[in-house]
């Protein structure tokens, strides 16, 4: 008898105190729970056994990279509706199975070991960051880290990102694309920066050099862009080779704290400062300073967490940490905007983003899941489906306001403490020469 999907959704509400918003198909074929609901089809059950031993986050992760779960209907609805009875507890959660002294929760966990088959559980998916040793953010593991994250295929980000290969917040207006909403970004930080001819610009952590071409080509700055991913770089050259532009666009495989041939008149820092780490952000906000001319302008863009009531509670995401962006660190934007002033920097500007990323990552999303056939051959079904979650679950929580991104705009003061700004900046368009 097929039963695998009403034995689930009974044992879940033992275990959870509550019925699962969403209806379950088992690997039987049988189905259970509201209907309408958006559907979570569980294919194999191997993946009840790496939630068993890996309750929580990083368990459901393990078992959607390996396609053993999936979701029928709208993905972000069945994110929404599931977040805080089952990711939003993984903090809670235990590495692996005890026993509970709750009779019916011990029944419940004893009813879920016997559909989940025979143990061991499997390996995790080829795709999950093997457990680094050593110490965090030296050079050669945010290397590795930046790697695994990048060097996945250009073809694939251009697939996802579109032309513009700009993987961080576009700049929205209603009904824009985009395209548009990505070059009104960079925009925004090349008049933020009141870059003007011949200027020298360090974009760190350059991607794929959109930013580079846009400050060379429409304010004819002088750019070095430095980056740990080699295919990046590549493709960067390749580009600027083709605008033209090789003789104002110097793009470099450096890591930032390599960087000797300053002073800069202004400095670019677009998503790039989450992988930094709270150990090292200091030291980045040193080297930032250092590298800048006085009265040169620091615009550094960066996704930023609530703060914590304890902020020693504070853990990485598993699911993000083993997947998408090994190592990286959020900081609250007051944390952020602090350890540049303790640099010696002035911040003069904080304007938030957060909506702007949710629009963003919704389109990349739809890019994915447009050219899903080309994506899965380009990388793998696991590293597709790894996108797929970590950018919907990731507009959801900017949505939410559980994180937000933010852009700062610092000045290292000119002799006498003059920032060389207007009086009045917020257009981003008035002669910066003033104050």
């Amino acid at each position: 008898m097929a039963d695998a999907a009403l034995r689930l959704t009974a044992l879940a509400q033992e275990l959870l105190g509550e019925p699962l918003p969403v209806r379950i198909r088992a690997w039987d074929g049988s189905e259970s729970g509201p209907p309408g609901a958006p559907v979570l089809v569980i294919r194999n059950r191997r993946a009840l056994r790496r939630l068993l031993w890996k309750p929580g986050e990083l368990g459901l992760a393990r078992a959607w990279v390996a396609g053993e779960l999936d979701i029928e209907g709208d993905l972000y609805a069945a994110l929404d509706l599931m977040a805080g009875l089952l990711w939003e507890r993984g903090g809670e959660a235990k590495d692996s199975v005890h026993p509970v002294r709750d009779p019916k929760l011990r029944a419940a966990a004893k009813g879920l070991l016997q559909l989940a088959g025979p143990w061991p559980p499997p390996p995790p998916p080829p795709e999950e960051v093997r457990r680094r040793s050593g110490t965090l953010h030296t050079k050669r593991r945010d290397k590795e880290a930046i790697s695994h994250h990048y060097d996945v295929g250009n073809d694939f980000y251009e697939l996802v990102l579109g032309p513009s290969m700009v993987y961080s917040c576009a700049y929205w207006e209603d009904g824009g694309n985009l395209e548009d909403a990505q070059r009104d970004k960079l925009d925004l930080v090349c008049r933020k920066l009141a870059l003007k001819e011949g200027d020298r610009l360090l974009d760190v952590g350059c991607g794929w050099g959109s930013m580079a071409i846009h400050a060379a080509r429409e304010y004819g700055a002088r750019v070095t862009g430095v980056t740990l991913s080699v295919e990046q770089a590549a493709f960067a050259r390749k580009r600027i080779a083709e605008e033209g532009l090789t003789d104002r666009i110097e793009i470099r495989v450096q890591d930032y704290r390599d960087v000797r041939d300053g002073p800069y008149d202004a400095i670019s820092s677009i998503g790039m400062a989450e992988h930094v780490g709270s150990v090292r952000y200091r030291e980045y906000a040193d080297d930032l300073y250092a590298l800048l001319k006085p009265g040169g302008r620091l615009l550094n863009h960066q996704i930023a967490r609530r703060p914590e009531k304890d902020e020693s509670a504070y853990h990485v995401d598993e699911f993000i940490d083993a997947y998408v962006f090994p190592d990286g660190e959020l900081a609250p934007v007051g944390r952020t905007v602090a350890t540049l002033e303790e640099a010696g920097f002035e911040a003069r500007d904080v304007e938030s983003l957060r909506e702007h990323y949710a629009l963003t990552l919704r389109r990349w999303v739809a890019n994915l899941e447009k050219g899903w056939p080309r994506a899965v051959r380009m990388t793998s079904p696991g590293r597709a489906r790894v996108w797929r979650l970590y950018m919907a679950a990731s507009a959801l929580s900017f949505e939410h306001n559980k994180i937000g991104v933010n852009q700062i705009l610092a000045v290292r003061p000119a002799e006498g403490g003059g920032a060389r700004m207007p009086l009045r900046a917020r257009d981003w368009k008035a002669d910066a020469t003033g104050g």
